[in-house]
Parts: structure tokens; C-alpha cells; sequence
């Protein structure tokens, strides 16, 4: 079975959605799959020149699966670093952080991104939150029981969402809207384009430099035809996403992060800031102050496979004859030229170059715990 055809090997048991750009994928070509809940564009031309693309040029994502909230009232930073592990009280207007929601037990829920909007954004809300579409809707359930009547949390379905990505990514926002050329990685902003108002932010699921952008869904088409006239940009689909990311050393949700693994283990600690930390409050505290102590069971790694086989997720890892992880994400990369993987080993056997073995198809082939992302980030930072 392909990557692309895992990723829409999918069984819904309810009706599939669609996304507010669901004709105007199909009139472009795309080959359209249930993913989370939604039927969504798997590719148009072909995973491997798409994949290619973005990483020369831009390509344009439909994300309007995920989920768009925001927060207001009195205490809602106090409220949400119950909720969040991460510096919600530092967070400046106009940045963001990527978190995540814990439970009790410390295992992951959830990641997400965290913004202040600033004056002018969302109706004058406290904070912008981006949470994956396939959990969109545990994570307001969890959330709500955890909310006071002086917070109100907001879903904003009314919203699409677009992720612009690429070298070229930046030179092709700016021909439409000049001032997004200032945004640095992480940064985020209120931009009027054609009397619609965007919620930009320099950021992305690529490693490339790239934005998300915010829109109202009856503007996206839009908004989707003008950035896909510029000759930098293309749009993209799932499979390339999928293919990116996993060069990227990006974790995806309910495949690398799960409730059964942790924030230190899936090597994420940086979501949680030093005060954080020290302070606690949050929930999952515990568990995160404990393997810091004393190290996680088990953590997530890259390999670096020997030969052409790619493993899939769900092959098994050995060392010798012991069984020491599972492979979570795996498949070939086009940027690598080789088959790379993700997976959670025991803590004993993820140190860097630690030689292993994966069973595919009744066989072991050689691998090596090896540094991630395979390919370097080119986020647009400050020199």
C-alpha cells in the first residue's frame, strides 16, 4: 500500500463534509479522499512533482479541515495556561506558539498552534487557537469542561484556512498583499486584501518558509484563484503535505503524538517555557516533571533506512532479536532520495546513530536513529 493511499484508507462511519473549496478542487483536477470528516484533495498532478514543487516554488494547501477557535473573558490567560502547558501570560500580540493539550496523565491530546491577535482581530478576542481537524471536536469537549462562565470559547466555522508554502512562498503573498513581506517566522497579523480581512502568520507544516492565512469562507475561492494565478504557486494536496512534513521531522497528530506518549518523549519539551516548568498549574504537570527528572521510557526518533524498501507505519523496530519500537510515520522522501521513518523506541536504543532493524514485509531491513528534520527548516527568521 502507497503513503498516499494510507493516508485515504479512512473509513467514515458518518457522511464526509466538505470544505467550502471542495468545487473548485475538483474543477482543478484533484483526486478527493475522506480525511478527517471531510472529503479533501489527496493530489492533483502527482504526489512526487507536488512534494517537488513546494520545496523550489509555492504550494497552496487547503487546511480548512482544522479547527479555528478563539478565547474571551476576564482570566482567560489564567484559564488557558490551566489548559495549555505553555507561557500563555508572555504570549505578545501578534505572536504565536505551537502547544499542545495534555491530559491527566500527562499523554497528548492534541498539538496546536496559540495566538494574541491584538487589537482589531476576531471580534476583539484574547487568543486565536489553530487544533487538528481530525480532533477538533474532543478538544472543545475537553476543553469546555475545563472553561469558567467568564471564558467563552468561540469555533469559528465560518472561517477557512489556507497554508501558502514554500521558498517562493513569501514573493508571492507580497505581490498580493505587500505588507505580509515584514512577518518573520512566528509572527501573525490583521491584512486587508480586496475589502476582506485575513488573519496571516508566518508559519506552516512544511520546514519551508510559508504563511497560514485566515479567511472568511465565502471569500476563499477568492482568494485561492488569485494566489494560484501567480507563477510561483500551485496548489497542493494531502500526499505531498504528508511527504513534507515527515522530511521536516514534524510529529502528526494520532500517528506520532498520541495519549499513550509524552510531551518529553516525543522531544517537544520546548512547548513548555521555564516558568512553566517551575510554576506548574497546568494539567499533566506531574508526568512532565518526572521525565524530566528521569527520562521518558521511550522517545521519538528518526531513522534513516538502508535501501529503497519504505517502512510504513505499525512495522515493528528491533534491536537483535528484541523488539524495541514501532514505526509511526515512514516513506520515501523525495528531498532525501531514500526511505526515512518516524518511530518511538525505548529510550536505551535513541541515541543517534544507533544501527536497528524494521520488519517490512517479513524481512528486516538495516536503519539508524538519525538527527531530525532529514531536511533543514528555512523558516524566514531575523538574521
Amino acid at each position: 500500500m502507497s503513503g498516499a493511499d494510507e493516508i485515504a484508507h479512512l473509513e467514515e462511519e458518518l457522511p464526509l463534509g466538505e470544505l467550502p473549496l471542495d468545487a473548485w478542487h475538483r474543477a482543478k483536477g484533484a483526486r478527493m479522499v475522506g480525511f478527517a470528516g471531510y472529503h479533501m484533495p489527496i493530489q492533483y498532478e502527482g504526489i512526487m512533482a507536488e512534494h517537488s514543487w513546494t520545496r523550489e516554488h509555492a504550494g497552496l494547501f487547503d487546511v480548512s479541515h482544522m479547527g479555528q477557535l478563539t478565547f474571551s473573558g476576564e482570566g482567560v490567560d489564567d484559564v488557558l495556561e490551566h489548559i495549555l502547558p505553555s507561557d500563555i501570560k508572555g504570549l505578545k500580540p501578534f505572536r504565536q506558539r505551537y502547544s499542545m493539550l495534555l491530559d491527566e496523565e500527562g499523554g497528548i491530546l492534541d498539538d496546536l498552534m496559540v495566538s494574541r491577535p491584538g487589537d482589531g482581530a476576531f471580534d476583539g478576542a484574547a487568543i486565536y487557537m489553530v487544533v487538528n481537524g481530525a480532533t477538533k471536536y474532543d478538544d472543545m469537549g475537553w476543553m469546555i469542561d475545563y472553561l469558567p462562565d467568564e471564558v467563552v470559547m468561540n469555533h469559528m466555522d465560518e472561517q477557512a484556512l489556507l497554508a501558502l508554502q514554500g521558498p517562493e512562498a513569501g514573493e508571492a503573498l507580497a505581490a498580493l498583499i505587500p505588507e505580509t513581506a515584514d512577518l518573520l517566522f512566528m509572527q501573525s497579523g490583521l491584512f486587508t486584501w480586496r475589502g476582506v480581512q485575513l488573519w496571516i502568520s508566518r508559519s506552516g507544516y512544511t520546514g519551508e518558509d510559508g504563511f497560514e492565512i485566515s479567511v472568511p469562507a465565502d471569500d476563499v475561492t477568492l482568494l485561492a484563484d488569485a494566489l494560484c494565478e501567480l507563477p510561483q504557486v500551485k496548489p497542493i494536496g494531502l500526499g505531498a503535505r504528508d511527504s513534507l512534513r515527515l522530511e521536516a521531522g514534524l510529529p502528526l497528530y494520532g500517528h506520532d503524538l498520541s495519549p499513550a506518549v509524552s510531551t518529553i518523549g516525543a522531544d517537544l519539551g520546548f512547548t513548555i517555557q521555564k516558568r512553566r516548568r517551575e510554576e506548574g498549574g497546568f494539567i499533566g504537570h506531574a508526568r512532565v516533571m518526572k521525565e524530566l527528572a528521569d527520562g521518558p521510557g521511550a522517545k521519538r526518533v528518526g531513522l534513516k533506512i538502508e535501501g529503497r524498501l519504505p517502512a510504513r507505519e505499525g512495522a515493528k523496530i528491533f534491536s537483535g532479536a528484541v523488539e524495541v519500537g514501532e514505526v509511526t510515520s515512514g516513506g520515501f522522501a523525495p528531498t532525501v532520495g531514500a526511505p526515512i521513518a518516524m518511530g518511538w523506541v525505548s529510550l536505551p536504543d535513541s541515541a543517534l546513530g544507533t544501527a536497528l532493524e524494521i520488519e517490512v514485509r517479513g524481512k528486516r531491513i538495516a536503519a539508524v536513529v538519525a538527527p531530525m528534520p532529514f531536511v533543514p527548516h528555512r523558516y524566514r527568521r531575523k538574521a
